[in-house]
């Protein structure tokens, strides 16, 4: 009798009051991976998109090649920017909560990502963040109460209150602005990257996206276009296992890794430990000088863990465990590093909680000021001229009586 067809259809390895099952993940040991030449021919090394590059184990021992041999200073900025933001993000959590911003996205858990990547590239280097990449806007010394302002959409907001919290920018700091519409931030980086080659420039290019967003079609541009003009640029796949409430499955993870998907077109791929700082440091370092000398794009797969919702209007306990987090196998990035810090005699667990405390009241001061120029319910509020700001080099005219149509209405003087 022959077999007949059937539709697979992708499901988790658990669900709400079943006990968390990792089965699934393929890690390998810290520091088992050997660390290739960055000129390495990508046919020769498609095995790192496979294997997991680690280099902290599970005691917060770095081990093998690919430790980047930060020094404990560099160690101790890493962890405290990994701290700030899980501060912030606690802070604009519990506002939102509160009715004082309409919705807001946590990075709790893929912190050492952002942090870890941004601080192995360049001031020079463009970013195109995702929507959980705050950390490269901390780095990047955007200020907190800037950051606020953006979410209470005020008279301070960045964006003028044309976009939903969250999609910050910070141009002087060449962070482009976050983009609602999943994946369209990975062609722009392309195109960056392909204008610095044409330049004659050294810099390069970082996006971010997240599993899901693989299976967007602006991903499959991105990758095509890379590969054929060698576009200087890396390009990043947060694999956090879940897709606001789909598995990683259901964007194709189930068959081979995320960082795989550009072997078709000659692009390594590299598959990295995304809790572990130092690991995902050492391939962003990696992949940075490979694009800087001529090698073309690498894709980077980060195998993390959201630890929270995916936004604040989402409840994760409908379609996961609710202890899921705390099984994590690759851990908490945050711990991983500190314990390696106290390891080494480089921190102490009271240091920490100072820290902590200290950076608790930065936020809290920070968010006191950003309300000073106004909420969502109270003023001051912004001026609705602003709305025809930023659209023409120069205003034309019938949009100029509107703007003063509206003045008139609104009794405001020109």
């Amino acid at each position: 009798m022959i077999p007949k067809s059937r539709l697979h259809i992708p499901h988790p390895s658990a669900r709400p009051g079943d006990a968390p099952d990792f089965s699934y993940l393929s890690l390998s040991e810290a520091g088992a991976i050997p660390r290739p030449d960055s000129d390495s021919p990508a046919s020769k090394i498609e095995h790192l998109a496979h294997e997991l590059v680690r280099v902290l184990d599970d005691d917060g021992v770095a081990q093998g090649e690919w430790n980047p041999e930060l020094t404990p200073d560099q160690k101790l900025e890493a962890l405290r920017l990994m701290l700030l933001t899980r501060q912030y993000d606690d802070r604009l959590k519990k506002v939102q909560r509160q009715g004082k911003i309409s919705f807001y996205m946590q990075s709790l858990g893929e912190e050492a990502i952002s942090i870890g990547q941004g601080m192995a590239l360049d001031a020079g280097d463009m970013l195109f963040p995702s929507y959980r990449n705050q950390g490269l806007f901390i780095l990047r010394d955007t200020s907190l109460v800037d950051m606020m302002c953006q979410c209470l959409s005020n008279t301070r907001d960045m964006c003028k209150g044309r976009q939903m919290p969250i999609m910050y920018h910070n141009k002087e700091a060449n962070v482009f602005s976050v983009s609602g519409n999943l994946a369209t931030q990975f062609p722009q980086a392309v195109g960056w990257a392909m204008a610095s080659a044409i330049k004659g420039e050294d810099h390069i290019a970082a996006s971010w996206v997240g599993d899901g967003s693989t299976a967007e079609a602006d991903f499959h541009y991105a990758l095509t276009f890379a590969a054929v003009y060698q576009a200087p640029v890396i390009l990043n796949v947060t694999n956090n296992q879940w897709a606001i409430s789909t598995f990683q499955g259901f964007a194709g993870g189930e068959r081979r890794p995320f960082a795989a998907r550009g072997l078709g077109l000659g692009i390594p791929g590299i598959r990295v430990d995304g809790n572990d700082l130092l690991a995902v440091y050492a391939v962003t370092q990696w992949a940075a000088q490979r694009a800087r000398q001529g090698g073309g794009p690498t894709l980077i797969e980060h195998v993390t863990y959201r630890g929270g919702a995916h936004s604040t209007s989402d409840d994760p306990t409908r379609y996961r465990p609710k202890d899921e987090w705390d099984e994590f196998p690759l851990g908490d990035p945050v711990e991983r590093l500190k314990q390696h810090l106290v390891n080494t005699g480089h921190w102490s667990e009271e240091q920490h909680i100072a820290l902590i405390n200290e950076q608790r009241q930065t936020v809290i001061a920070a968010w006191k000021e950003a309300v000073s120029y106004g909420t969502m319910t109270e003023g001051p509020h912004l001026d609705v001229r602003d709305m025809f700001d930023d659209v023409y080099e120069e205003l034309p005219e019938s949009l100029r009586r509107q703007r003063q149509q509206l003045a008139d209405v609104k009794g405001i003087k020109s």
